[in-house]
């Protein structure tokens, strides 16, 4: 019979032989080695010739995964510089301290993480000491991106340091008396030292992708050099779970990013139990990015397995090594001697034999001990060769062990990640074995002290010595003092004042126009970032690609089809728009890096990310956050807006919703403007506050975000009254009154006030004359360009009560002296407008498009919602009518005159 997984001749002649005959002779040399040496032996040669090609250069598949062994054999290492005793004798104080640090703290509950550093501690303490630049070093310094769980070693480091004291320590995890420090790294939080929130897993790995990308954008761009810069990622293996943690492995191998190092702790557990229980999370790891295209370095054994691998004449161990499972290498560390002998080794002749030469505390050294990521000789090895690769990024798959230092009662156990604390004895142990000069006289009433060798100590002159020698502390966050960009040309702004006359615009189209403009201004244009996730002809923005080019380190290496017309598809090394193909994850981290180069590079730039709103917040809010942690500022516009206006896109894509949990961030100022005028203010705006002249009190470090429609409608011009620009910013002013509309109304007609945002005022509008001139009711008509920003005054006006100071939420100066009921309506759900409800001293009614969205006409669609004009109109009539000011036959009538 046929084996049907064979290889037949014919899909072999898809690749024509050209000599038969030698490729049988390669065929039978493996088949004869198999025969004679074994099917390990044929492997170990396929394997060698493999690499020796890819070496070679010659175009082969890789070789996705290689022995469970380490890439840089000993006799390869380089010599680490510097004083290693020394090195030992400061990471042995960081370990006490993190870990009495957590300890301290859990008597108030507070929590904290013992075991990650533990395990992690000399993965950062090499490059403390001998590879992170910092800032003020030539150039930006290095990025470093911490693990979260690890935050007590670094503050551990810090206090060797003397930039924190152990009041500070004290408080860890409780900020609220203004002296304490966050429980991760939070630059909101702790904006001197922390440069990058990490703790949301995947998106540190994600994040560090693009801000090594952006600062090549940078280099290319002509903005700043940024060549000196290096991106370095900690990581934990089970974190690369995350999808964001590989969401971008392509992107970094595609644009050669060499100035970007993963380093990810393989310490093989996860939070409840082992990262990969029945296999190996550092084979799968290593296929994972090398399949991406990135250099892998493989740093797991520690020199103590040196004598076990020249026993190997055979291959057994590094079998064995590739066999068992990281649950049972969790295991042996855990148990004796006479267990691992019979476990690992009693399975294979050849291994039996080897054991025999091994003495038991050889074995428990190996296997208990000895790790690539505790030694800072594999460590320095396998960093030294990440920074000199060129043409590729490079992960470090650095083994250890979880606990390792804190004792028995921590190592290798699946509930480590949950122990907060240790005991006395325990503390006693750990100091024996660090070898640390602190007394039992020490520990007063059972409280474990913190250590610290002095600080004229030679430890702490070592430390400071070298981190002088790199360009300063690391980590640090630096604010630059760079002087306030030049607000562009009024002109680019008042353009839009006069309105678009008989021409339908959409608000999505007058912010691209907008944009066009200002990046023409000769002194802020260059410093735009426009972002979009492969949707700019959506959005009208193709005609940008012609005139500031698609960034791409390679240029255009080919001819674009649409070389002939006007508008054609332009990529550029200094191209200026990030067209990031569909992902959005994949922009925000964009944005991130972008928005916070003021501090990272001290190049103030403006980014713009312009999406399908119902794909901003709901899908990448989390990254919203960690942009609001991370103090960015620009602008995130959520374009196709609302929950009528995207017509025939259905449920999926109708955003009801985004600007409540936009609400949420409380860096985020959120706008949903109804005209072009407004869009202008508000970016105006927006420069002045994040990049220009800020007004005391007022906080820089914010975003906005906008909601901008894609219904195309008559632009109306700015209305020449008072105050229209402060209440666009603040988020309400009055558009018209009836009168001012040219409407009529009867004298002594009843009268109400409709609140309307976004498109939603077009509706409110033609419900003004309506009302007028079919149930003689006046209507005033108000733009509420951000209900969120009318709330956030309204509660610091309550705050400001609280401590006794009289302040009226601008909501109510507003609509002082307005007559009549409020009735709020928008293209989003009721919770929007409903946010001001309790401030709003009118009766209060609002509509809203509540619910899963669907495919029809925007009419149809507003109908189903109940939040058209003439929906509006029996609304308003409702509310009259519940005030004695029209008949209650009048909202019957309506109803049944408009068919609701």
């Amino acid at each position: 019979m046929t084996d049907p997984n064979a290889i037949q001749p014919s899909e072999l002649d898809q690749l024509p032989d050209r000599d038969p005959e030698e490729t049988a002779e390669w065929q039978a040399s493996l088949d004869a080695v198999a025969k004679a040496a074994g099917p390990h032996r044929a492997a170990y040669l396929m394997r060698r010739t493999l690499e020796r090609a890819e070496g070679a250069g010659i175009a082969l598949p890789k070789l996705l995964e290689t022995d469970y062994v380490n890439s840089i054999p000993t006799s390869a290492e380089p010599a680490v510089p510097g004083d290693e005793a020394m090195e030992q004798r400061i990471t042995a104080w960081n370990r006490w301290n993190a870990a009495a640090m957590v300890t301290r703290g859990s008597k108030y509950g507070v929590g904290g993480h013992i075991a990650t550093f533990a395990s992690a501690a000399w993965l950062y303490e090499t490059g403390f000491n001998h590879f992170f630049k910092g800032k003020e070093a030539d150039g930006s310094g290095d990025q470093l991106y911490i693990q979260g769980h690890a935050s007590p070693g670094i503050y551990a480091r810090a206090f060797l340091d003397g930039r924190l004291n152990e009041e500070q320590l004290d408080n860890f995890r409780r900020e609220a008396g203004g002296n304490g420090l966050p429980s991760y790294p939070h630059p909101r939080r702790l904006p001197w030292l922390w440069e990058f929130p990490t703790v949301s897993m995947g998106l540190g790995p994600l994040s560090a992708i693009y801000q090594a990308r952006f600062n090549r954008y940078l280099a290319n761009r002509d903005i700043k050099d940024t060549a000196g810069s290096h991106v370095w990622a900690f990581l934990g293996d089970g974190e690369m779970d995350e999808p964001e943690s590989t969401a971008a492995l392509a992107l970094a191998a595609r644009e050669e990013l060499d100035n970007l190092t993963f380093v990810i702790n393989c310490n093989l557990q996860r939070l409840d139990g082992p990262v990969r229980a029945n296999f190996k999370i550092v084979q799968e790891l290593e296929a994972q990015f090398r399949g991406a295209g990135w250099n892998v370095i493989k740093t797991l054994w520690g020199t103590a397995w040196d004598e076990l691998f020249q026993l190997d004449t055979t291959g057994a161990l590094v079998r064995r090594l590739r066999q068992v499972p990281d649950a049972q290498i969790q295991t042996y560390q855990t148990r004796d001697a006479a267990y691992i002998r019979q476990d690992f080794f009693g399975g294979d002749p050849a291994l039996v034999e080897m054991a025999k030469l091994l003495s038991d505390d050889k074995i428990l050294e190996c296997f208990h001990l000895s790790r690539g990521g505790h030694e800072s000789r594999k460590v320095f090895a396998a960093y030294k060769a990440a920074v000199e690769h060129k043409g590729a990024p490079t992960v470090i798959l650095a083994q250890t062990v979880k606990g390792h230092t804190l004792g028995e009662g921590f190592a290798s156990k699946n509930a480590n990640h949950q122990m907060k604390k240790l005991t006395v004895d325990e503390f006693k142990n750990m100091r024996d074995l660090l070898e640390l000069p602190i007394k039992d006289s020490d520990f007063v009433d059972g409280v474990v002290p913190y250590g610290h060798p002095g600080a004229d100590s030679p430890e702490v002159r070592y430390l400071q010595e070298r981190r002088a020698a790199l360009g300063g502390p690391a980590p640090a966050r630096r604010v630059h003092p760079v002087a306030p960009l030049p607000a562009p040309a009024e002109k680019a702004f008042a353009s839009f004042d006069k309105g678009s006359g008989s021409q339908n615009v959409a608000t999505t189209m007058a912010f691209v126009r907008l944009v066009k403009d200002l990046v023409r201004d000769k002194e802020t244009g260059k410093r735009w970032v426009p972002i979009v996730p492969d949707e700019a002809r959506t959005f009208g923005m193709e005609s940008l690609f012609p005139s500031l080019g698609i960034y791409s380190p390679k240029g255009q290496t080919y001819e674009p089809v649409d070389r002939d017309q006007l508008m054609y598809y332009k990529e550029a090394q200094n191209g200026q728009i990030l067209n990031e193909g569909i992902t959005e994850a994949g922009s925000m981290a964009d944005f991130i890096a972008a928005s916070t180069s003021y501090s990272t590079h001290g190049e103030a730039m403006i980014p713009f990310y312009i999406f399908y709103s119902m794909f901003g917040w709901q899908r990448t809010a989390d990254q919203m956050w960690q942009l609001g942690d991370q103090l960015g500022r620009g602008f995130l516009v959520g374009a196709t807006a609302g929950r009528t206006t995207l017509t025939g896109e259905g449920l999926q894509h109708a955003d009801g919703h985004s600007p409540v949990i936009a609400a949420t961030n409380p860096a985020a100022l959120s706008y949903d403007p109804a005209f072009a005028y407004e869009v202008a203010t508000i970016v105006k705006d927006g420069l002045r506050r994040m990049y220009g002249e800020a007004a005391p009190g007022e906080d820089q470090n914010v975003f906005y975000y906008l909601t901008v429609y894609n219904e195309p409608l008559p632009q109306p011009a700015k209305p020449s009254v008072d105050g229209v620009d402060e209440g666009i910013v603040k988020g309400l002013y009055r558009f018209n009154t009836a009168e001012s509309a040219g409407i009529t109304p009867p004298a002594n007609a009843p009268r109400i006030q409709l609140l309307g945002s976004g498109t939603a005022i077009h509706w409110a509008l033609k419900a003004q004359r309506l009302l007028a001139e079919e149930w003689g009711v006046a209507a005033d008509v108000w733009s509420a360009t951000s209900w969120s920003e009318l709330r956030r005054d309204a509660l610091e006006a309550d705050e400001a009560l609280l401590r006794g100071e009289e302040r009226m939420p601008f909501v109510r100066q507003a609509l002082q002296g307005a007559e009549g009921p409020v009735l709020a309506v928008s293209d989003y759900m009721r919770q929007v407008p409903d946010q001001i409800a309790q401030w709003v001293e009118q009766d209060w009614s609002s509509l809203g498009a509540d619910g899963f969205g669907l495919s029809d006409t925007r009419e149809a669609a507003r109908r189903h919602f109940g939040v058209d004009a003439e929906s509006i109109v029996v609304a308003a009539l409702a509310q009259l009518a519940k005030r004695g000011e029209v008949k209650a036959a009048s909202v019957k009538e309506a109803r049944e005159q408009y068919g609701l």
